[in-house]
This record gives C-alpha cells, sequence and structure tokens, in this order.
C-alpha cells in the first residue's frame, strides 16, 4: 500500500471526491406511479381549498340549524325532506327554511343549509309515505341505507350551526405548504397531493451507482458454482444498499481478473452513472486487478478492521471508490464511507448514529478502530444494551445478517467492560 491512513481522514477524502453529487437535478413524476420513495426538491403548495366545498362530515340530513334548536328526546322536530343529496357531480338547489334534505358523507351541502343532523340523532324516518319505526336503532340509520326518497324526518337532537359541515379549506388552504422539500414520499403523501389535484411532483434525480463485482471466481446466486468458484454477496447486497440510500443502480456487473476486460467495464460504467463502485481486487496480493485496471486511482490501507483496503479517485472522469472484496468488509465500507454521501445528495438525511451499553466486556487489538457486528440486547434507543455477534472474520456473512448496528471501538482501545458506553452506527 502507499499510504495508510485513519477512518475520518478517508472519510473526509471520500466526501471531497463525491461533493459534486451533491448538488442533484430534478425531475417530474407522477402521483401515479414513480413518487413513492423518491425525495421532493420543492415545496408542494395547495393549487385551491381543500376541501374544495362546503360538504357533510355525516351520513344524516342538512338543515337550518336554527329549525331544529328546540329537539331533544321526546320532543322532537319534525321536518318535510325535499330531496337527496349524494356524494355525486352537481350542486344542490338551495335549502328552504322549515325544511331538510336527505344527505351522505362528501356530499355538497345545499346553500341555506348551516348543520347536518346525523341519522343517529333521527328516529321516524318517511319513505314515500310508508313510516320506518325507530331508524336509529334498527340499522336503517335514518336515510343512509334506504334507498327510497324520504319525505319526513323526526329529529331528536339540535345541532348549531357549523357542526359536520367541512368548510372550504378546513384541511388546507389556498396557497398554504401541503408537503416540504425534502420529504420521502410515502403514500400518506401521495394521497395529500392527488386530494389536491397535484398531478406531477418534482423530486431530486437520485444518484445513479455502478456496481461491479471483480474475481473470476464469482458466479451469481442463480449459477450452479464449479470448483472453486463462489457466488456473488457483494453485488446484490451493495445494490440493496445503494437504492436502501436514496440511490439507484444504474449499472450491475461482474468481472473476471482480467486488468484488460476490467478497465473496459469500468469506463462503460463510467460512461452510465454518476459513481462507481468496485468490490475486490485491492489489497496486496498476487492478482489484484483494480489496482492493476486503475493506476490512477489511489489506494490504501485505513486503520480499521474489516474494510482496511480502500481505493479512491476517478475512471474516465467519473468518481470511483473501490472496496474490499470479503462481503462483510464491502458492507462495512458501504456504511462507514458512502452510505451518508447518499443520503446526502438524495436529500436525505444521516443516519443517526447510537450510544448504547456493552452486554458484556470485549478486548480489541490497539491501532485498528474495530467495526463489530452488534445486535440489541433491548429497544435500539439510547443507552440500550448491545451485543457483539459472531466474531471478527471477514467472511461472516450470516453474522452480519443477525446483526442490528456497527459497535464501534476507537484504535487506541483495547479493552472495553461490561456496560462501558458505545457508539453504534445502525444497519
Amino acid at each position: 500500500m502507499s499510504e495508510r491512513v485513519d477512518v475520518e481522514q478517508h472519510r473526509a477524502d471520500v466526501a471531497r471526491l463525491l461533493a459534486g453529487l451533491a448538488d442533484r437535478p430534478t425531475e417530474e413524476v407522477s402521483v401515479h406511479q414513480g413518487a413513492l420513495g423518491r425525495v421532493l426538491a420543492s415545496d408542494v403548495v395547495a393549487p385551491g381549498p381543500l376541501p374544495r366545498f362546503r360538504n357533510s362530515q355525516m351520513d344524516g340530513f342538512a338543515v337550518r340549524a336554527a329549525d331544529v334548536a328546540s329537539a331533544a328526546p321526546g320532543v322532537p322536530v319534525t321536518l318535510p325532506v325535499v330531496g337527496d343529496v349524494a356524494a355525486a357531480p352537481g350542486e344542490p338547489a338551495p335549502l328552504e327554511p322549515g325544511t331538510a334534505v336527505r344527505i351522505m358523507t362528501g356530499a355538497p351541502v345545499p346553500d341555506g343549509a348551516d348543520a347536518v343532523v346525523p341519522v343517529e340523532d333521527t328516529d321516524h324516518v318517511t319513505f314515500n309515505g310508508a313510516r320506518d319505526e325507530g331508524a336509529r336503532d334498527n340499522g336503517v340509520r335514518g336515510g343512509g341505507a334506504h334507498r327510497d326518497s324520504a319525505t319526513k324526518v323526526e329529529i331528536v337532537r339540535g345541532r348549531a350551526a357549523g357542526e359536520f359541515v367541512r368548510e372550504p379549506g378546513s384541511d388546507v388552504a389556498e396557497g398554504a405548504v401541503v408537503l416540504r422539500a425534502g420529504t420521502v414520499l410515502a403514500p400518506h403523501h401521495v394521497a395529500a397531493a392527488a386530494a389536491c389535484g397535484i398531478a406531477q411532483l418534482t423530486v431530486r434525480v437520485p444518484v445513479s451507482v455502478a456496481v461491479v463485482s471483480t474475481g473470476s471466481e464469482l458466479v451469481a446466486p442463480d449459477e450452479e458454482p464449479g470448483p472453486g468458484q463462489i457466488w456473488d454477496a457483494n453485488g446484490p447486497a451493495l445494490a440493496a444498499a445503494v437504492v436502501a440510500a436514496g440511490g439507484q443502480v444504474g449499472l450491475r456487473l461482474a468481472v473476471p481478473d482480467d486488468p484488460e476486460v476490467v478497465r473496459t467495464g469500468l469506463e462503460r460504467a463510467a460512461a452510465l452513472c454518476d459513481l462507481v463502485l468496485t468490490t475486490g481486487g485491492v489489497s496486496q496480493g498476487a492478482y489484484e486487478v483494480v489496482k492493476d485496471a486503475l493506476p490512477e486511482v489511489t489506494f490504501r490501507s485505513v486503520a480499521m478492521q474489516p474494510g482496511g483496503p480502500q481505493g479512491l479517485g476517478r475512471v474516465a472522469g467519473r468518481p470511483v471508490l473501490a472496496f474490499p472484496g470479503n462481503p462483510v468488509s464491502a458492507q462495512v465500507s458501504f456504511v462507514v464511507f458512502l452510505r451518508d454521501l447518499l443520503r446526502q445528495a438524495g436529500g436525505l438525511p444521516p443516519v443517526r448514529q447510537v450510544p448504547a451499553a456493552l452486554d458484556a466486556a470485549i478486548v480489541s487489538p490497539a491501532g485498528k478502530r474495530q467495526l463489530l457486528r452488534g445486535r440489541w440486547v433491548d429497544d435500539a434507543v439510547a443507552g440500550a444494551r448491545v451485543a457483539v455477534v459472531g466474531g471478527p472474520g471477514s467472511h461472516l456473512v450470516a453474522s452480519m445478517a443477525a446483526a442490528d448496528v456497527l459497535i464501534d471501538v476507537p484504535a487506541a482501545t483495547t479493552r472495553l467492560d461490561e456496560g462501558a458506553e458505545v457508539i453504534t452506527w445502525p444497519l
């Protein structure tokens, strides 16, 4: 290795290399598809009030509050029902004093009506001359479930003006901010935009990442490995990590241990993507193909375990990060050096590191910052206990799958007792 640096120095160098990725372009996506999980690039402002018109909050009867003010159990107010208003297109006729209209939830409230009496506050309703004896109790509910036209209703509880009437803008006023820039769009955000009549949303274009696995021994997980071959874990794992961090995978490649083939593949990746990410071929062995293919890239030893061998630089003008090939090393490298930068570029906050208490004492070799796999013993909150999972080997993929966090042990620390506070990196 040409140089040896600590973790923070390499993090700073990676951040400088990728600084240009933070200024992301924007694009329009439809609320019907493509919006979920994207990050808003600008505030979404309501083009009009929501609701757009006065509408009923309940199934019941639209009335003038003054006409039912005296209604009480045993002393009902009887009103003629002059029509039905459904939640359907159209504008109802104005309501005359001393009358009522049967109304459904969401239907426009007629001019002249200033309250809605729910069906629960009615007793006998007459349908086309036939009296319904006890609408509150028999499940008919005064008309909400009865398809014949009502002609008369007995109201047993008065309602004040405004009760059960949704006024225009009572949810969102025209010009109000519905969704803030930086919002990661979830289904309820999409619903709010669609309800306001907003069909297109302006979102950040995610960073496009090429994930390149190197090694003649690699085969895809759906292939049968021959002698000396292994399934490629890094390609699927890092592609998933990119997406989870808000990026998108622009290219997936697996290339053999041939410097010319690797160089060609990386130049192709650089032409298609914003960032090139490689795994393998960066250590001090005899067949370090990425080092051979990229003489312009800086390769170094970072004082950490796992994930010590690292490379950074540019290929064909694009930034490239070279991670080690052991699966745990590659995943730890992503978390420590790239995850938060991708999130930042996509408009997402960094993943918050969490303090925790060790469940048992640990020993650690001096001189290298250890990033041990850990699992919560209690809930993942500040002060909770965390236990080490598996051994330190960078090939132990199953123990990585069982982990919730990385336990950060400083390079100068050789022992931590049970209960000692540590910093964890959530996975």
